[in-house]
């Protein structure tokens, strides 16, 4: 199964703050949505939480949420990473989109075939950081530059 981590990341690494993202981007949502419709997203409580309520279980994917303490919604609940993995194998063609937060990230990240990132040209304030990773393991793939972001697709690389 290809793993897919997929967030948008501001110049300093920030992903989040206060629980929401600190920008707002309408080509990153769409884009997101675009990629992910169709395939199960594997996400950690919090993120899930932090949904807007109007939109939260995400439609059209499986949703897959980490939870010990379980969450009030129609979502499947996964454990582990790994339990996540395997109900992504069992509803989804083949991939799964890791959508966050920062400790699913950093969890998921040796094991990722891709990274779609929403590079953000800019600095933000905030709680919440996407981790290091050692860009010389990974291909950039595809890149689409923006005025103030670019969508920009990575390959681990193989050893």
């Amino acid at each position: 199964m290809e793993k897919i981590i997929i967030a948008a990341v501001a110049e300093n690494g920030v992903i989040g703050k206060d629980g929401e993202l600190p920008w707002h981007i309408p080509e990153d949502m769409e884009h997101f949505r675009e990629l992910t419709t169709g395939n199960p997203v594997l996400m950690g409580r919090k993120t899930f939480e932090s949904l807007p309520d109007s939109v939260k279980p995400l439609s059209d994917r499986t949703n897959i949420v980490l939870t010990r303490s379980g969450v009030e919604a129609d979502v499947y609940e996964a454990e582990s990473i790994d339990e996540g993995y395997r109900i992504a194998e069992d509803h989804g063609d083949g991939k799964v989109f890791i959508i966050g937060g920062a400790g699913v990230y950093e969890q998921t990240i040796e094991e990722a075939d891709k990274m779609v990132l929403t590079e953000i040209k800019e600095d933000y304030d905030g709680d919440t950081y996407f981790p290091d990773f050692e860009k010389e393991k990974w291909l950039e793939e595809r890149r689409e530059d923006h005025e103030k972001f670019s969508f920009v697709t990575y390959t681990r690389k193989v050893a």
